[in-house]
């Protein structure tokens, strides 16, 4: 199974995408969703024209979303309120949607911190069974 890293990141009036581990695979989009979509394609359309297809791209293929902190936050919103995320990474609401706005941006510290508590979450829910 091939598997490609793909980026996501807010810009100034979109979304981008990008393949970090084959060259030439690029989208963009209004939100995150239309992002991954034009992902998508550029890879159908990247094994359609090029003779010499990655190993990455053939068969069954992984894809690893990688987020900016922005953009997860603005992709997930609906999901996760400002107040859950503040009781989940101990980060406050304000500086969460500070975050959100992209009117600051996380030191690395901080998106560890964001990041390892959304796996603790993650494997929490994991766990749980009902009866």
């Amino acid at each position: 199974m091939g598997k490609i890293k793909v980026t996501i990141e807010k810009g100034a009036d979109l979304f981008g995408a990008w393949a970090e581990n084959i060259p030439g695979i690029y989208g963009e989009g209004n939100t995150v969703q239309e992002a991954k979509n034009s992902i998508l394609e550029a890879v159908e359309l990247y094994k359609k024209y090029n003779d010499k297809i990655p190993v990455e791209l053939q068969g069954d293929m992984e894809i690893e979303w990688v987020f900016d902190v922005q953009s997860f936050l603005q992709y997930y919103s609906g999901i996760f309120t400002k107040a859950a995320l503040e009781r989940i990474t101990g980060i406050n609401q304000k500086q969460l949607g500070h975050y959100a706005s992209g009117l600051k941006k996380p030191r690395r510290a901080q998106v560890e911190k964001i990041e390892n508590a959304l796996r603790g979450f993650i494997e929490e829910m994991g766990s749980i069974h009902f009866v």
